[in-house]
């Protein structure tokens, strides 16, 4: 990751580090996500000289984007209960979650570079 993101816009490197978090919560838990994407995340701003406290704030963010599946506890009530299935999720949750990894990376480009 470090040299294809290595000399590109910080654009591109906070939309590639909001979609690895997102990515990465899907298949664990929130914090559990954080706490592996962080040092990675911190070495990354080294190499490409920006500040890491931005970007260690967007993975804590984009952590908490579980649009897409069930995994998270409040996703997985609301199927129970609302007779959903996991299509549902796919459907709405991945309008969901393009336009919050497209709204946190304008956020996070205006706000803090």
């Amino acid at each position: 990751m470090i040299i294809v993101v290595q000399g590109s816009h910080s654009l591109l490197i906070l939309f590639s580090i909001a979609v690895l978090s997102t990515l990465f919560s899907l298949f664990m838990s929130n914090v559990a996500s954080t706490i592996v994407l962080v040092p990675i995340i911190i070495n990354l701003a080294r190499m490409v000289q920006l500040d890491p406290r931005p970007l260690v704030l967007m993975v804590a963010v984009c952590s908490a984007n579980s649009f897409v599946l069930p995994t998270h506890q409040v996703n997985a009530m609301l199927m129970t209960a609302g007779g959903y299935q996991n299509k549902d999720y796919l459907r709405a949750g991945g309008i969901m979650t393009l336009l919050f990894l497209l709204v946190v990376t304008i956020v996070f480009y205006l706000f803090y570079f």
